[in-house]
C-alpha cells in the first residue's frame, strides 16, 4: 500500500455515536500502517497533538452555534478557522482531501480542497433528510395524518436535493450500502464505492457476559432521538404484554430527548445512560436479543457490535442494517411493528433457536474487519489519483475569493 497523504475533516470526532467510531477507526488505522493522516475536527476545546503518522488539529466550536445532537453543535463561524486550516493543510501536503458531508468541517475541508486544487473525495455516513423528515413530524403532533405526510416527504426530498448537491463537489463518492451507493450515482453522477464497517471483536464478544438469571434482556443501544423510530419499543413492549410475555426487561444504553417518553411509557425497562469501553461491551453481551427499529440508520455500527457479542438482531427493512442480518440465521428485519414484535417474541420464547442464531451471529460478525475497511478506501484513493481531474466546480465564487 503506497503511503498516501490523506487529510481527514469528519463531521463528528468526539461525539457517541457509529461515524465518530468510524473516523476514530480510520485514525487508529492510519496510524497502525503508518499511513499520514492529518485529521481535522470540531470538539469542545482546540488543540494539536501528533502521534507518529497521525497528526490531529481539533478547533473549538463556539457561538454561534445551535444543537444538532445531544453532542454534536454546528458551529455557524467555523470559518474563523480557515486561514490556519488552510495554513496546516500547505504544510501537509496532502494527496486526497477527504470530508465526511456538509457540515461546518467539511464545508472548509471542500473549499481548501478547491483553493489548493487537491482532489477532494466524500462519503455518506448520515441519511440527513430522513433526520430532517423525523424530527419536523415529531414538531408537528397537531397536523392531520396526511398533512404530516405530505410535508415530511416533500422536507425529505428537498434536504437530499440539497445534500446530493453538496456531494456533487467531489471526485468520488464512498456510501455503506448499496442502496445509498444507486441513489447517489444517480444523483450526482460521480462514482461511488462501498465504504463498509467493521467490528472490535476482542471488545465485543460473548465471553463477557456475566449474568445468570432465566429473564430474556432486549436490549437498544443508540440515541434516544426521534429519527432513531424509537418509539416503536413501547408499541413491542405492549404487543408482548398482549400476547402473554411477562419474563422480560428492556435495557436501554443511551441518551437523548426521547428518554423522558420511553421511561415514562416503558412498563419493563432499565436505563443506563451512555456505556463506554468494557462496561458497554458487558451490556451487549447480556442482552438475549437486540432490538433496533431505526430506518434511518445507513449502517448500524451498532447492529454489528451486538452480532459481535452473539446477540441475534431483530431491525427494520428501512436503512441499512438490513443488509447486515441475515433473515432467520442471526436476525430478522422486520416490515411492521407487529412484525417487529413478532420476532423478538419468537425469540424470547424459542431459547434453543436463540442460541443457535447467537452462534451464528458472532460468526458472521467476525468477517467484518476495520483493516479490510479501509484498505480498500486507500485502493479508491488510489484509483482516484490517476484519473484525469475535472475542473468543473459547484463551489460559488463569493467562498472561493
Amino acid at each position: 500500500m503506497r503511503r498516501l497523504r490523506v487529510a481527514l475533516f469528519p463531521c463528528v470526532y468526539n461525539e457517541v455515536d457509529g461515524v465518530a467510531n468510524t473516523m476514530h477507526q480510520f485514525a487508529a488505522f492510519a496510524n497502525r500502517h503508518q499511513l499520514p493522516l492529518l485529521n481535522v475536527h470540531g470538539g469542545y476545546g482546540s488543540h494539536r497533538h501528533q502521534d507518529e503518522s497521525l497528526l490531529q488539529l481539533e478547533f473549538q466550536r463556539r457561538w454561534p452555534k445551535f444543537r444538532l445532537d445531544a453532542r454534536h453543535d454546528f458551529d455557524l463561524n467555523f470559518w474563523r478557522y480557515l486561514r490556519e486550516i488552510e495554513n496546516a493543510v500547505r504544510e501537509f501536503r496532502p494527496d486526497i482531501i477527504h470530508i465526511t458531508g456538509p457540515s461546518d468541517v467539511g464545508q472548509i475541508g471542500a473549499l481548501i480542497a478547491h483553493r489548493l486544487r487537491i482532489p477532494l473525495v466524500a462519503s455518506w455516513h448520515t441519511n440527513v433528510h430522513e433526520y430532517a423528515q423525523q424530527r419536523l413530524m415529531a414538531l408537528l403532533p397537531f397536523l392531520p395524518g396526511h398533512m404530516k405526510q405530505s410535508l415530511g416527504k416533500w422536507v425529505r426530498e428537498l434536504s437530499f436535493r440539497f445534500t446530493a448537491r453538496f456531494y456533487q463537489i467531489a471526485r468520488v463518492l464512498f456510501a455503506p450500502n448499496k442502496e445509498l451507493i444507486a441513489e447517489l450515482k444517480r444523483r450526482t453522477g460521480k462514482p461511488c464505492h462501498l465504504m463498509s464497517r467493521g467490528v472490535d471483536s476482542e471488545l465485543f464478544r460473548p465471553e463477557k457476559r456475566n449474568r445468570s438469571d432465566q429473564r430474556c434482556i432486549i436490549g437498544y443501544v443508540g440515541r434516544l432521538t426521534s429519527e432513531k423510530n424509537i418509539r416503536l419499543l413501547v408499541d413491542v413492549e405492549s404487543i408482548l404484554l398482549s400476547r402473554g410475555c411477562r419474563d422480560f426487561q428492556f435495557v436501554i444504553v443511551g441518551q437523548g430527548t426521547e428518554a423522558p417518553y420511553l421511561r415514562e411509557r416503558l412498563r419493563h425497562a432499565q436505563f443506563t445512560g451512555v456505556l463506554y469501553g468494557e462496561a458497554l461491551a458487558a451490556a451487549y453481551a447480556n442482552f438475549d436479543v437486540f432490538a433496533f427499529p431505526s430506518q434511518t440508520d445507513t449502517f448500524g455500527n451498532v447492529v454489528l457490535e451486538a452480532l459481535a457479542s452473539g446477540v441475534p438482531a431483530v431491525v427494520t427493512e428501512g436503512g441499512g442494517p438490513k443488509y447486515i442480518v441475515k433473515q432467520g440465521v442471526t436476525g430478522f428485519a422486520a416490515a411492521t411493528a407487529e412484525d417487529f414484535a413478532e420476532h423478538v417474541a419468537t425469540l424470547i420464547c424459542d431459547s434453543a433457536w436463540r442460541r443457535r442464531m447467537s452462534v451464528a451471529a458472532r460468526q458472521g460478525a467476525l468477517r467484518y474487519s476495520w483493516d479490510a475497511v479501509f484498505e480498500h478506501v486507500y485502493q479508491i484513493y488510489e484509483t482516484t489519483l490517476a484519473q484525469p481531474c475535472v475542473a468543473a466546480t459547484l463551489i460559488p465564487d463569493w467562498i472561493q475569493a
